[in-house]
This record gives structure tokens, C-alpha cells and sequence, in this order.
């Protein structure tokens, strides 16, 4: 069977009409961000953010279409709101000293209290961000380890890869194919090493160049969280992309975070991104669980001679500073680039070396803190705040 095309799905959707408007969802210009890949399709429909909650009908009508279209196996259709310009200059006015004001801060808390933890993860425990104030730094790499070491040691874990323009999550875990359908509109986890995975790389080839705006990234995160039966777990592990901009800060706002890890390198200009990502998680009341120093220092296989070539120590020191607790370091070492890139994490492939014992370490450290915080021992779970 003929594997179906972009053409084929806009013709599909030409059919469909805008309820408000008569016109086509394609002649309205509601339809952007088509992925088509080996009969898995994805789309996002712009609405006027008034419309929003009334367009769920609109968004199932697309799928359906779509899904009549020979040599189809999936449809995953996103509904993205763009909110009026001086709405998104208010928001942004938050990064600027004190110019957000009360009368936003206390709009934002009424939304957060409509919405609960459970609605968006239900059986999930606790959900802990993985990020990074820059790119390069393996954050991926130590948030998969992380989670294979949460795995052997019995945890339920999942890892929800939120890069929608690099997702590498599913290479690492040695993950391919397109998950199943647990339920009409609910997607099963794929699922390897203990752990259970979802990602846009199920959908799209590794060399896509994903085009959507923000809140189109952000409808397709909450879709993969909304629309996955990820069962009951203890831990949801978020490998967030790099940097603190838009999608960064608006998922640790409307995701319910138990806390965030930063991974950092030693190096003096890594570490100035780690202050910068700590300062974003605090100011929306993430409680930060620690900081990874990764690619720490490195030690020559054939003479055992150690080298610290990224400095050493800088991010434990940056840590103490910020009055936040050091988790561990890493090294930088040729056997744990080779088993992420081909798919068997060292946490997995070699559970008694060294470099498996730091991230067990570290596992266990978040594990106790996540237990913690949403036992009330600790700070109380953040709550969802809708922007």
C-alpha cells in the first residue's frame, strides 16, 4: 500500500469546513506544521484563542478526515491558540524587573486552582525536569542514564523527550516504530529497559526539521502527556531542550514539575547558563533538586593519566553559591557517548562500573527528594499555572 502524502492529507482537509467562517480549515489558514512519515501524519489547527475550547469537535472532524485516507496508520492533530499581541507582551514583561504586577500574577493563580496535577498526569507521582541553561552539555544523555538507574532500582519510571526539534531520546533508548493505540484517541508508551518513552521522533524522521511555533510546540507536549497512557508511575523524568526561553519557561509553568535538575560542564561560560536556568525554574516556585556536573573530568583508558579539560569542580562550586544541592559529577568518557548513541546506556550495559554507579547515585538522591516534596515533608508540589 502507497504510503500517503502531505498533498493527499491538505486534500483531506479541504473538505472540512470552519464552522465559524464556511471556508475550508485549508482555505481559512487554520492548517499548518504537516509531518507525514510512513503513514504516521501530524498537523496543528491555528484558532483564535476565544475559540479554543469550542474547536475540539473542529480537531476531531481533521482527524477523522485524515484517517479515511488510504495508508494512513495514525493522525495526531493539535489545536494551537496565538494570543493577541499585547497579551504576549504582558507575559513577556515578567523578565523585566517587577513589571508583570499583582493584578497578572494573581490571574495566573486563579487559572493554576481550575486545574490540577492529576488532570494533565493522572497516576503519575512525580514528575522531575531535566534541563540545561545551553545545548552541548549532554543533558539527554544524563537524564536517560537517570532513568535507567531509577528502572533497576525498581522505580516506575517514564521519560517524556520535550525537544520537538531534536528529539534523540528514542535513539538513545534504542526505540523505533510508532506506538500503539491503548484506547480511541490515547496512545500506548513505547517502552525499553524498564523505562516507558514518548516522543515526536515516533512520528518523524531524525532528519525532519520540525517547523511549529510555540504554542504549537506546547499543544504537542500536552498531548503527549494528556493522550498517553502512561499508567502509574513514581517518577515522570521531562528531558527538557536546552536554554531558557519561551517553551522552557512555559512548561515549567503548566507542567506540574516536583522539581528540576540542572546539568552543567565545569567550564566558566556553562556555568553562567546554570545560574541563568536555576533563576527561571525559581521564579515560577520549581523547587531545584540539584545540579550535575557532566563531562566533569577525564581519565586516559591506556595510561590512567587524569585530565580535567573542562576545569573541574565549577558547577559543585556554583551549587554551593546558589545554595542548592550538588548531586554528582561525571565524567567525560568515550564508553558513555558510544552506548547512548547506539542505544544501551552504560546505566544498563555495565551496572557495576563506575560511571553506572554516579548516575545510581544520583537516581537514588532524586527518588528521596521527589518522595519528599510530594509527601509533604517537603516544598509542596507546584501547581499548573496557565498563562
Amino acid at each position: 500500500m502507497a504510503s500517503v502524502t502531505k498533498d493527499q492529507v491538505l486534500a483531506a482537509l479541504a473538505d472540512v469546513a470552519d464552522p465559524d467562517s464556511g471556508q475550508s480549515v485549508v482555505a481559512a489558514g487554520l492548517v499548518s506544521g504537516v509531518v507525514v512519515r510512513d503513514g504516521n501524519v501530524g498537523f496543528a489547527l491555528e484558532v483564535d484563542p476565544d475559540r479554543g475550547a469550542a474547536m475540539e469537535p473542529l480537531r476531531k472532524a481533521c482527524e477523522s478526515a485524515v484517517e479515511r485516507l488510504p495508508g494512513v496508520l495514525s493522525v495526531t492533530a493539535v489545536l494551537t491558540a496565538e494570543r493577541p499581541a499585547q497579551g504576549r507582551a504582558q507575559d513577556q514583561g515578567h523578565g523585566h524587573g517587577h513589571g508583570h504586577g499583582q493584578g497578572h500574577a494573581q490571574g495566573r493563580q486563579a487559572q493554576a486552582a481550575q486545574q490540577q496535577p492529576s488532570e494533565l498526569l493522572p497516576g503519575v507521582k512525580s514528575v522531575i525536569a531535566v534541563a540545561s541553561g545551553k545545548g552541548g552539555v549532554g543533558k539527554s544523555t544524563t537524564a536517560v542514564n537517570i532513568a535507567a538507574a531509577m528502572a533497576a532500582q525498581q522505580v516506575r519510571v517514564g521519560l517524556l523527550d520535550c525537544d520537538i526539534y531534536g528529539p534523540s531520546i528514542p535513539r538513545m533508548l534504542n526505540l523505533s516504530g510508532q506506538p500503539e493505540m491503548a484506547g480511541e484517541r490515547t496512545l500506548r508508551p513505547m517502552a525499553n529497559y524498564g523505562i516507558k518513552c514518548m516522543s515526536i521522533g515516533f512520528l518523524v524522521a531524525e532528519d525532519t526539521a520540525m517547523i511549529w511555533r510555540g504554542p504549537m510546540v506546547m499543544q504537542a507536549l500536552e498531548q503527549m502527556m494528556r493522550d498517553v497512557d502512561w499508567g502509574a508511575l513514581d517518577v515522570l523524568i521531562c528531558d527538557l531542550p536546552p536554554g531558557t526561553g519561551d517553551t522552557q519557561l512555559t512548561m515549567a509553568q503548566r507542567v506540574p514539575l516536583t522539581g528540576a535538575v540542572i546539568v552543567s560542564t565545569p567550564q566558566d561560560i556553562a556555568l553562567l547558563d546554570v545560574t541563568r536556568g536555576i533563576s527561571m525554574f525559581q521564579q515560577v516556585d520549581v523547587p531545584i533538586f540539584g545540579v550535575v556536573e557532566n563531562m566533569s573530568y577525564y581519565v586516559c583508558p591506556a595510561c590512567g593519566h587524569r585530565a580535567d579539560i573542562f576545569h573541574h569542580g565549577g558547577a559543585r562550586e556554583t551549587a554551593q553559591r546558589l545554595g542548592v544541592d550538588f548531586l554528582g559529577e561525571i565524567p567525560l568518557d568515550l564508553e558513555i557517548r558510544t552506548t547512548s548513541d547506539s542505544g544501551r546506556p552504560i546505566a544498563v550495559t555495565r551496572p557495576d562500573s563506575p560511571h553506572a554507579a554516579s548516575y545510581q547515585h544520583i537516581a537514588r538522591s532524586l527518588v528521596d527528594k521527589a518522595t519528599s516534596a510530594t509527601s509533604g515533608a517537603g516544598r509542596a508540589q507546584p501547581r499548573i499555572v496557565m498563562m
